[in-house]
């Protein structure tokens, strides 16, 4: 069963990959320079996908859901990272919300065991 804390990582993890998306989309699609966003670009897919991937795991309640969070937590942050570089709004946007979902993520994450 599904607490309430994983409800709302959940949703922060799902905000994060929207985020993510429309970002790289804007860029690819606003930007007059796309090379100047190519890094930006590939973490918002990596970062979409992971946060995506971590949220299944949650949900079907995997065994290394919790874990998985260490590896979101540190795309997020990269990613948030990234575009705070760009004076975007969508790269702004982007940036509040993977640095939301990697301290979301922090919060309730479990070390890496290999038992």
């Amino acid at each position: 069963m599904e607490t309430r804390n994983n409800h709302a990582l959940i949703q922060a993890l799902l905000d994060c990959a929207m985020a993510c998306e429309h970002c790289g989309s804007s860029s690819l699609k606003d930007e007059t320079d796309i090379n100047m966003m190519i890094e930006c670009i590939k973490l918002n897919r990596d970062c979409a996908d992971i946060c995506t991937q971590a949220a299944r795991l949650l949900q079907r309640d995997s065994v290394i859901g919790r874990q998985y969070l260490l590896l979101c937590e540190e795309i997020c942050r990269l990613c948030a990272e990234e575009c705070g570089n760009h004076d975007h709004e969508h790269c702004r946007q982007c940036a509040v919300a993977c640095e939301e979902c990697a301290d979301a993520c922090h919060a309730n994450h479990e070390p890496i065991d290999q038992d």
